[in-house]
């Protein structure tokens, strides 16, 4: 995961950090015309430390702001500029809502001018000098939707699209959507998960980890990568969301058992679980693709006493799993592919490339996925079901079709939840446990 600094964090690095800015303008161009997936542009910068920061704080921010801010771009100029302008524009609407005391929004506009002479042209930052200031003044005026707003003027402001702003509020109510929508502008913290030993056994970690509600997990502060690098090499730590510890409780993993990671790139999960097993078999399965690096990574890092095996493979189609066949395992997690509604403060581009048949699409191969995964559980075997999604389409309801099914039919329902991301404090997740019969 890359850490996704702070406002004040990344504000910090700005004096430092120089090559930051046309870096992001760069990525913004990228994603605009290639239509490629933010994380996937982030992982192809060469920056580091405070400069890498900064960019990732500029290109997020503008991505999750750019709804708010190209509806008010298309309203003081005639045609959209070109790309590498528009990027400017951007980042330079993003920089001012972001804040910055007296005379914040001039000097935007002089950098955002000054940018523009060398990403575009000379003509091209006479328009962005009037257009930022002028965009300046329309952001300032703006102010938040009232108690009873629309899904149309909440989508505006908090830059989500109208139709998924319906959606919440016929799930979530006017109270819980607009928590929903706060949460998903504000940059998320870092946060990293102890893997083995004490935070005694990390020398100054008092500096540079906070402690959380969570036990075993920490907030990471800001301008301390070097030590982080440190114990992520040693094994120490692993960095993840404290909402991924939901799914990994709900499989329980004990010491000498045999566990099935049905969806398992690129490996975060695989490797809490072998944590807390210590000694025991896990097989990894994802259809073959580019984060299987890193789910081989990420293997390579578990226990001496679990035997972690990597299939490149479509756990619907799999027969036999490391010579072993269905219903010879303790449990399966099925951490399924889903909408990423809950994590869209890591994701930030999602709800700019999520549609409405997304979720049905998701829900039909959530249940395939499901009905997979039991059929190599044991008596008694624990089948998990979660996703990063707070859809009820896609949790409540793939748990109620699983239990109409023919698959289904075998398993007791143990439990199942929903953790809302402003209610729980870090990303959201739908977990359910079921428990085989016989």
């Amino acid at each position: 995961m890359n850490p996704d600094n702070s406002s004040s964090a990344g504000a910090a690095a700005h004096a430092s950090s120089p090559d930051a800015w046309p870096v992001a303008a760069r990525l913004l161009v990228r994603w605009l015309d290639e239509e490629v997936r933010a994380d996937a542009l982030l992982d192809t910068v060469q920056l580091a430390g405070g400069a890498r920061a900064r960019c990732q704080h500029l290109f997020y921010g503008a991505i999750r702001n750019y709804g708010r801010i190209e509806n008010q771009i298309a309203r003081l100029v005639r045609l959209r500029p070109r790309t590498r302008v528009m990027a400017v524009l951007l980042l330079a609407g993003y920089e001012i809502i972001e804040g910055g005391g007296e005379g914040h929004a001039a000097k935007v506009g002089h950098h955002a001018v000054t940018q523009t002479k060398q990403l575009a042209s000379d003509s091209e930052a006479r328009l962005v000098n009037a257009v930022v200031r002028k965009l300046a003044e329309a952001l300032a005026a703006q102010q938040a939707p009232g108690k009873l707003a629309p899904a149309a003027a909440l989508g505006d402001f908090y830059s989500t699209p109208d139709w998924l702003v319906e959606r919440w509020l016929a799930q979530f109510g006017a109270e819980g959507t607009r928590a929903l929508l706060e949460w998903n502008l504000r940059p998320a913290p870092v946060h990293a998960r102890l893997r083995a030993g004490t935070v005694a056994d990390l020398p100054g970690a008092g500096e540079w980890l906070e402690p959380t509600a969570w036990p075993g997990w920490f907030t990471v502060k800001s301008g301390h990568w070097a030590e982080v690098a440190r114990a992520l090499a040693e094994g120490k730590i692993y960095l993840a969301d404290p909402g991924t510890r939901l799914a990994i409780e709900a499989v329980a993993p004990r010491a000498g058992e045999r566990i099935i990671d049905a969806c398992a790139a690129p490996g975060g999960k695989s490797l809490a679980i072998a944590d807390r097993m210590g000694e025991g078999l896990l097989v990894a399965i994802d259809v073959p693709g580019a984060r299987h690096e890193r789910l081989t990574e990420n293997l390579r890092r578990v226990p001496a006493g679990v035997k972690a095996s990597r299939v490149e493979g479509d756990m619907r189609r799999a027969s036999s799993l490391m010579g072993m066949t269905p219903g010879n395992f303790d449990a399966v997690l099925v951490d399924a592919p889903c909408s990423n509604t809950g994590v869209m403060r890591h994701r930030v581009d999602v709800k700019w490339r999520l549609q409405p048949a997304d979720f049905g699409k998701h829900a039909r191969q959530q249940l395939e996925l499901l009905a997979a995964g039991a059929r190599w559980l044991k008596p008694g075997g624990r089948l998990v079901y979660s996703t990063c999604s707070i859809d009820a389409e896609e949790n409540a309801g793939v748990v109620e079709a699983f239990g109409r099914s023919l698959e289904g039919r075998d398993y007791e329902l143990v439990s199942q939840s929903v953790a809302l991301p402003w209610v729980a404090g870090h990303d959201g997740a739908g977990v359910a446990v079921w428990r085989r019969k016989g």
